[in-house]
């Protein structure tokens, strides 16, 4: 019980409605094919462990913190209608854990935000690795290439179509079938759904797109910026805003020089807020100054107008921040009377 009144009071916070149509129990054992990878659960998983922010944050939205035992890899802070929730559940490390770090909490899944964290050229372990100590992975299907490719060929990295919540909706509703809360994902799905609508809706019609850059961070002012690509999670964002994205590139985080990006003149720029503090440039603050200080980047049409807003960085990879991030963007933009 106490379980279903944390969950109840999350989505609250959200303003999310449970519906009144429950979806059916999962019938177990049930069998997935995950990126190529086909996975079999018995029964749902008690002692799940959450590498990456995006899958700690969906396993935390449908209410699953009494059955994980650990997370890691945390570019942001949690979200903060999270916080409770996430204060129930070890951080490992908000970097990349050891292997020995995750078999420690004795998992019985382990589920991944990308390909770097169970992928074959993981810095962490392989999937084959943890099936060969009996724990079952799941990785983000945002994260992989369509169904029935080589389960060794991952499509992070590059993009040649632009990003949907088709593969976010994939994930939350499978891992809601894996642990058996399956009127949770729809309620999550439906209320993500709708916040998609509500800002395509609210788009002036008419006008003329705005272009956006989005700039994630650089480890220095000399070195080259990383940008959300044109159809990663960046460029799906501009388009529910109605615009486009400047960056021309099909790599979802494209490192370019600052005379590329000045060149690009977006009508906007997008700083990211990352809380991680790896370099200097991932605080929004020090973005923004570096853009109106620098004698080069201040001449941009954007800085000139003051069009600079900041996002949470997370909300730049695909995940279940992105709408969220999406709205961050609208309310400034409107505040600018750009919307």
């Amino acid at each position: 019980m106490k379980r279903l009144v944390t969950f109840t009071g999350i989505f609250a916070v959200l303003g999310l409605a449970i519906s009144p149509a429950f979806a059916s129990d999962t019938q177990y054992p049930l069998t997935l094919n995950n990126c190529g990878v086909d996975v079999t659960f018995d029964k749902a998983p008690e002692r799940a462990v959450g590498i990456g922010q995006a899958s700690a944050e969906i396993m935390l939205l449908l209410g699953l913190e009494d059955q994980m035992v650990g997370t890691a890899f945390w570019p942001n802070q949690v979200l903060p209608q999270l916080a409770e929730a996430n204060a129930k559940v070890e951080v490992l490390t908000v970097e990349f854990p050891t292997f020995e770090s995750i078999l420690a909490k004795e998992p019985d899944l382990v589920t991944a935000a990308l390909p770097s964290l169970i992928g074959p050229s993981s810095r962490v372990a392989t999937r084959e690795d943890f099936d060969s100590v009996g724990v079952a992975t799941y990785l983000s299907p945002n994260t992989c290439v369509a169904e029935g490719a080589a389960k060794d060929k991952f499509g992070y990295g590059s993009r040649d179509q632009l990003w949907s919540m088709d593969g976010l909706y994939q994930e939350i509703d499978e891992i809601a079938q894996i642990f058996d809360v399956n009127d949770r994902g729809q309620a999550l799905i439906e209320d993500l759904e709708q916040r998609e609508a509500a800002l395509r809706a609210a788009t002036p019609e008419g006008d003329e797109p705005l272009s956006f850059v989005f700039w994630f961070s650089s480890p220095s002012p000399s070195a080259d910026a990383y940008l959300g690509g044109k159809n990663g999670a960046s460029g799906f964002i501009a388009d529910v805003l109605g615009g486009t994205n400047a960056i021309d590139s099909d790599a979802e985080w494209p490192a370019l020089g600052w005379e590329s990006i000045i060149a690009a003149d977006p009508d906007v720029i997008v700083v990211a807020r990352v809380d991680r503090n790896r370099w200097d440039l991932d605080n929004s603050d020090a973005k923004i100054e570096f853009l109106n200080s620098d004698p080069a980047t201040r001449e941009m049409k954007a800085v000139k107008n003051g069009a600079i807003v900041v996002m949470d960085g997370h909300a730049m990879d695909p995940t279940v921040r992105t709408i969220f991030g999406a709205e961050e963007v609208a309310e400034q933009l409107k505040v600018l009377g750009l919307r």
